[in-house]
């Protein structure tokens, strides 16, 4: 007889996150041409963590991380159709051996937000190619990597069809454009699983999912936005998830503090977060968490509060299996460009100097204190 495995068994992650278009640099996709378009501020070499994730790996390590959520840029794997270019796929094989010599859990997004070129040219997300063309990519990263267990293969799907189909602010630039929203959700649905049955297949023990975006509406008026921001998309992939990521930033309430986003802080949206995401019954992942706080006078307790409720959570039966603060470095943020920092490390953007903040010191010692515990 099997010896059931009880969740004392099961490894708890701590970690941070960043994303390939944001922190990498030098990417070209159909974001770095939309900036230029639209006269944005330009991604540029970024952070540099291209050439530099061994130094920015090993600072995790030191801050006691024992895992490290990061994306692969497919325009670079792939930058022709059906094209693999080996040097690019051989650079991300380096960064998962680089994490694997630190004692740092790789989990590896296939989609943060940016495609191809020539994925945008043949209509992008409303294409009724390509949910088969990001499965093919899935599988050739799959392929390509076959110790990673974790793979997220759409980040905050919810996210990017609002912004880029509603409001028309981010690529491919359409507004109020119901139709394509909904096109491209139902593309997005298709894509990931038929990802998720061909990463299966390549590795018997992966563990595969999407992480969403949750924002807490606590008004009687947010329960349509909470329907379709938070779980319309989850619904159209049920039956394909091994886990369920959450991103959570805010709530729609008025708080008595606000990050340098404007965005308020709520631990307690937190709380009714993670236990809205519990009802699919899947392990969750925190893949999210952070405050954009250049003083870095607030980033301690926003960590602080909550991890506690987290933590909380876990006590009321909650399976919470890791959390990844946003982010591991500062970085591009999208169209609000260099401005916000989200970084448990400070980048000096004109000589690529790291520095460390003190909440990242916290964080430390919240997470030896937990590993002791």
């Amino acid at each position: 007889m099997e010896k059931e495995t009880s969740k004392k068994d099961i490894a708890f992650y701590w970690g941070a996150a960043t994303s390939s278009h944001q922190v990498e640099g030098n990417n070209r996709n159909d974001w770095s041409d939309f900036e230029r378009e639209h006269h944005l501020m330009p991604s540029g070499l970024a952070s540099d963590h291209y050439h530099r994730f061994r130094d920015d790996f090993e600072i995790a390590k030191h801050l006691g991380h024992n895992a490290h959520r990061f994306s692969i840029e497919w325009s670079r794997v792939e930058p022709r159709e059906g094209e693999w270019d080996e040097k690019e796929i051989q650079h991300y094989r380096d960064v998962v051996a680089a994490l694997r010599e630190r004692g740092l859990e790789p989990f590896v997004t296939l989609w943060h937000w940016t495609v191809p070129l020539w994925f945008r040219d043949q209509g992008g997300w409303t294409s009724n190619k390509a949910p088969a063309q990001f499965a093919r990519f899935a599988e050739r990263m799959a392929e390509a990597l076959p110790d990673v267990k974790f793979w997220i293969t759409l980040n905050e799907p919810n996210v990017y069809t609002t912004h880029g189909y509603l409001r028309g602010n981010w690529p491919p630039g359409k507004k109020w454009a119901f139709m394509q929203y909904r096109r491209a959700n139902h593309m997005l649905a298709s894509a990931h699983k038929k990802a998720y049955t061909l990463i299966r297949q390549k590795n018997k023990n992966a563990e595969v999912g999407i992480t969403q975006n949750i924002i807490w509406f606590s008004r009687r008026s947010g329960l349509l936005k909470d329907f379709f921001f938070n779980h319309y998309f989850v619904r159209l992939v049920r039956g394909h998830q091994d886990f369920v990521g959450i991103n959570y930033y805010f709530s729609d309430r008025k708080t008595k503090q606000y990050s340098d986003m404007g965005w308020p802080i709520d631990p307690e949206g937190f709380h009714q977060a993670l236990h809205a995401m519990a009802r699919y019954k899947k392990p969750l992942y925190v893949f999210e968490n952070g405050i954009a706080d250049a003083k870095d006078d607030r980033r301690a307790q926003f960590i602080h509060s909550h991890i506690g409720i987290l933590q909380r959570v876990m006590h009321e039966g909650g399976d919470i299996r890791g959390y990844f603060y946003w982010s591991l470095l500062d970085n591009f943020e999208w169209d609000k460009g260099f401005g916000p920092r989200f970084g448990l490390v400070e980048i000096n953007y004109e000589t690529q100097e790291r520095h460390i903040r003190k909440s990242a010191w916290e964080y430390k010692r919240i997470i030896e204190s937990a590993l002791r515990s």
